[in-house]
């Protein structure tokens, strides 16, 4: 049986100081910060998740924030672009936000598809579309209702070093179906609702560098542990290297390079954000994984303080 992703599980990225990441993230586009913890494998760091109300698969986006440091470059074995989308009809009201909040966006049309094109005060690269698809986001902050808010991915665009080999291992590894060409981008699409419109840009552009601004990986799906052991035997007998089974407290992580430099990873969706916090009150609180909860005190006074707050 040929194993077909479901789409995109979350994407993390790099960026600067976290009062910055959670004013544009929470307080410009609505989401919710579902999770604040620390980076597992450099706890004086925040590792910040933001989603839809319950933080589901497909919604979040997690960041590393280091402020001050080095600023990175887009390109080639990177994510390129993030998209989010958005209720049927909504679009005028994100333009009138984006412009209410003097951030320049660029408007552009693609596979039929009107897109609002800005970045992020740190530099990653962001889109803003329609569709029907996907359940309606009942998480409301900062003035943005459920008939507009951002229900979660619309999908990615990815940026590869070897994109015929990228291409090969999105179809007939992950199981997407290509369903377009437009110029220079491949699209393909995933079995879920929203996180399932992959792009690939079929021109290398130069390699990209690690730094704040750019995507570290994009994770998909896997719906349970089981599933995810079948992906990563899938994927070994396709030829890559998959590393062990690695947990990450909200989900069990597996990790592999494409050839085209792209780090991918492949996550449960279970447990999710609210087995060690109620719904009603994820993302309050700095949640930490027990082997550093002696550590507290410690790693508080290394963390800057934020806070989610509106924008006037």
């Amino acid at each position: 049986m040929v194993k077909k992703s479901m789409g995109i599980h979350h994407i993390t990225a790099i960026v600067g100081h976290p009062q910055e990441n959670v004013d544009f993230y929470s307080g410009v586009l609505g989401l919710r910060l579902v999770k604040q913890t620390v980076n597992f494998d450099d706890p004086g760091t925040y590792h910040l998740y933001f989603g839809d109300k319950g933080g589901k698969p497909g919604t979040i986006i997690t960041f590393f924030p280091w402020a001050g440091a080095r600023q990175g470059v887009i390109g080639d074995g990177q994510v390129g672009v993030t998209s989010y989308v958005v209720p049927k009809g909504a679009i005028t009201f994100w333009e009138e936000r984006l412009e209410k909040f003097n951030i320049p966006f660029t408007k552009l049309e693609r596979f039929g598809e009107n897109y609002l094109e800005f970045d992020d005060p740190h530099g990653l690269h962001l889109e803003i579309v329609e569709r029907e698809e996907g359940e309606a986001n009942q998480w409301e902050f900062g003035g943005i209702t459920a008939e507009y808010a951002i229900k979660g991915f619309g999908g990615a665009t990815l940026l590869s070093t070897q994109p015929n080999k990228t291409a090969d291992l999105l179809e007939k590894v992950m199981g997407l179906e290509k369903v377009g060409e437009e110029g220079d981008m491949v699209r393909f699409q995933s079995t879920a609702d929203i996180g399932n419109i992959i792009e690939l840009k079929r021109t290398p552009i130069g390699r990209g560098q690690m730094g704040v601004g750019t995507v570290h990986h994009i994770a998909w799906r896997a719906a349970d542990d089981a599933d995810q052991l079948d992906w990563k035997k899938h994927v070994e007998d396709n030829g890559y290297g998959v590393t062990p089974v690695q947990d990450r407290n909200y989900f069990n992580a597996i990790y592999f390079r494409e050839h085209g430099e792209i780090l991918f990873e492949i996550a449960t969706d279970p447990p999710g954000f609210a087995h060690d916090e109620s719904v009603e009150t994820m993302g309050e609180k700095l949640m930490l994984p027990s082997q550093y909860e002696p550590h507290r005190n410690q790693i508080e006074q290394v963390l800057l303080p934020f806070e989610v707050r509106e924008l006037d």
